[in-house]
């Protein structure tokens, strides 16, 4: 046997280098004997995975990519410029080994070479694809609060569906197609660009800033936001109405009370680096792959890290509402995940999570049988429980029999309203009595579940699809004081997410603080993994 390098020029007009070519397999023995010794070379390298193995077993071990039609010339010349590209998707080239694979398609010189390279260029495609349409990580390995279900394809279906089809449709299929992931791969490479010459310059000095002052912390300011794209270039040495203006856009994209004083808290934002945005969206860009999937052409969207709750139609926001999260400490860190909404509960009770039972009431009751009064304390057939003939302090965490519950009120943990899409986490979005919390710039105060600053229009807006009058039905419910599930006609899906990283519409970037550190153990797990800040790798 020897191999033949024959230049090539792909259908886009790609010339592949004669020391990188098309290998050709020349017959110097009976061609049964080549097909089985590739046949067998094939099933040999593919057994150690068995979608592989089934996908060849099934197509009679047919080479995909190592014959010599233009067909086969074509799968190579995209896969090969497909790899090239991988960075721009934030993924780690060294992981498909680009060049490993030419020197085994120049190196290959028999039929068990070349039934070797077509399993190996096989591998390195399901490898790729998984990486490019449901990311390269797995969400709870990295934190245990990212309890995502990630959509992942059949991967025999990747190379039945690239055998069947374009090689250069089937490539382009593979990322998530929305207006956020391809504005996201331009912001990410705008922000190697700034990186590569010096990001934002110098940083303003610690402290704070408000209209009408002047100096040298002012200017630096002043530079920051103009490199920033938040104001024209301008020569003023003062904090005045032009700054203001920019100090208020610049707050507004960064998830911050926007009042134009450049307090504390807008400084540190001001100088985060351009290194740490890029580091940002290259996360959001691999959530975003987590994602790929249809999420309904209506939809809610939770941001935890930008305290919203949207209703989404067809793509557009149709209602937004402020939101508090779950407390940034042990297990009210609020998960992420994606389910479907079915019900609304109006005048709900609050069926005490057995966790805030043990952990947070018993102790009180050991202490006092009347603490906690607004509860009432039940036993396992739901009948109430007298306090005064219960001896609490007999019991641990474990042992404590009994459960508890808050009737509908006004005053009641859950307000007025839930909204539910049942799930194993037990978390929900709803109404509450402690509105003051929806003032603050940053809102995690909650055991975990979301709470909405404006419930009933939340309400309102879910029984629009299925109501001529959604509010006088909802109050008509809500003023007979009663427990009243009302189901929605077309459940809805509710997706919580976490995203440091946003484009607008307007295809702007938006930012929002790292509130439970989980980006930045993301982009660790993708740093070990090998990908890499292009413009500053040195």
């Amino acid at each position: 046997m020897r191999s033949i390098f024959v230049s090539t020029i792909t259908a886009t007009g790609w010339l592949l280098a004669p020391a990188l070519a098309v290998l050709l397999l020349v017959a110097t023995s009976p061609l049964s004997a080549q097909v089985t010794a590739y046949k067998q070379a094939v099933a040999e390298a593919a057994s150690q995975d068995d979608d592989l193995a089934a996908f060849y077993r099934s197509n009679g071990y047919e080479p995909i990519w190592t014959g010599d039609s233009d067909e086969h010339r074509a799968r190579r010349a995209e896969l090969i410029k497909t790899l090239s590209g991988a960075s721009a998707h934030g993924l780690p080239p060294a992981r498909y080994d680009l060049d490993g694979l030419m020197r085994k398609m120049q190196a290959a010189h028999t039929t068990r070479d070349f039934g070797l390279v077509e399993v190996a260029l096989s591998k390195t495609l399901l490898r790729y694809a998984r990486d490019v349409q449901t990311g390269l990580l797995v969400p709870s390995r990295v934190d245990s609060g990212i309890v995502r279900q990630v959509p992942y394809r059949d991967r025999q279906t990747y190379l039945t569906d690239f055998a069947n089809g374009s090689p250069t449709d089937f490539f382009r299929s593979l990322p998530p197609s929305t207006a956020q992931y391809r504005d996201l791969m331009k912001e990410k490479l705008r922000l190697e660009d700034l990186v590569a010459i010096g990001g934002w310059g110098l940083t303003v000095p610690d402290g704070a800033l408000k209209p009408g002052q002047s100096g040298a912390s002012v200017i630096a300011l002043r530079n920051r936001l103009v490199a920033m794209g938040y104001l024209r270039a301008s020569a003023t040495q003062i904090y005045d109405e032009t700054l203001q203006a920019a100090v208020e856009r610049f707050q507004a994209a960064h998830g911050l009370t926007v009042d134009g004083v450049a307090g504390k808290g807008t400084i540190q934002e001001v100088n985060v680096s351009a290194e740490r945005r890029l580091k940002s969206v290259i996360v959001a860009m691999e959530r975003e792959r987590w994602t790929n999937m249809e999420r309904g052409a209506r939809h809610i969207l939770v941001n935890q890290t930008d305290f919203t709750a949207r209703i989404v139609d067809r793509g557009e926001v149709t209602f937004q509402t402020r939101s508090v999260i779950g407390k940034n400490t042990g297990d009210r860190r609020s998960p992420e995940f994606s389910d479907v909404m079915e019900f609304m509960v109006v005048n709900p009770s609050w069926y005490v999570p057995r966790s805030i039972v043990t952990k947070e009431y018993l102790p009180k009751l050991k202490n006092n049988p009347n603490a906690v009064g607004h509860i009432e304390i039940t036993d396992s057939r739901g009948r109430r429980v007298n306090r005064s003939a219960v001896d609490f302090t007999k019991f641990s965490a474990r042992s404590f029999p009994f459960a508890m519950r808050q009737p509908p009120s006004k005053s009641n943990a859950l307000g007025l309203v839930k909204f539910m899409f049942p799930n194993k986490y037990n978390i929900y979005l709803h109404d509450t009595p402690s509105k003051s919390l929806f003032d603050r710039e940053t809102r995690a105060f909650s055991h975990g579940c979301i709470r909405l600053a404006d419930p009933f229009d939340f309400a309102y807006a879910l029984l629009a699809a299925q109501s001529e009058d959604p509010k006088a039905e909802f109050q008509r419910v809500l003023k007979s004081g009663r427990e009243t599930k009302i189901e929605l006609d077309a459940p809805v899906p509710v997706h919580i997410i976490y995203r440091t990283a946003v484009m607008t519409d307007k295809g702007k970037p938006s930012y929002r603080r790292d509130i439970y550190g989980r980006d930045a153990k993301i982009w660790q797990a993708l740093d070990q993994a090998g990908v890499a800040l292009s413009a500053v790798q040195g």
